[in-house]
């Protein structure tokens, strides 16, 4: 992993290779970055988590089509009262829009769009940009008390 950091001292950049074997050590490194900036809880050990994994793996899969020589770009952005990450892969992208709702009965069976929903369902905002390649993920909460620092 090759890591940049911007000159916002609270925001981190870095390439993780499209393996799906790297999604894991990459997560690990974002959610000890939350909790030493104080975010820390269930919604991080569990929606953030989760989250950032099932997008890292969406865009390694699908968007870089497993191709190790192509990274996938994490950048994370720690605000007062919220966490910013944003996955984009080198891919063609996708309308996030037009991914069929997998609770509607005629689609339970169907394979796909699940990671859409579930990112959205975990995450307190989910955006795509234009060309459907990079996913923003927030989740809005308050720094921990100073005396859980």
């Amino acid at each position: 992993m090759r890591e940049q950091q911007e000159s916002d001292a609270a925001t981190f950049a870095f390439d993780v290779p499209s393996d799906v074997q790297a999604i894991e050590s990459a997560v690990a490194d974002l959610v000890e970055r939350c909790r030493a900036a104080a975010f820390d809880g269930p919604r991080l050990t569990f929606n953030f988590r989760v989250g950032v994994t099932e997008a890292l793996a969406n865009a390694i899969l699908y968007g870089n089509r497993g191709d190790a020589r192509i990274p996938v770009r994490v950048e994370l952005s720690l605000e007062t009262t919220r966490v910013v990450v944003r996955v984009r892969d080198q891919g063609n992208g996708f309308n996030p829009d037009a991914v069929p709702d997998p609770t509607l009965e005629c689609n339970l069976e169907r394979p796909g769009g699940r990671g859409v929903f579930l990112l959205r369902k975990l995450m307190d905002e989910v955006r795509y940009n234009d060309r459907g390649n990079e996913v923003q993920l927030v989740l809005i909460w308050a720094r921990a008390p100073r005396s859980q620092q």
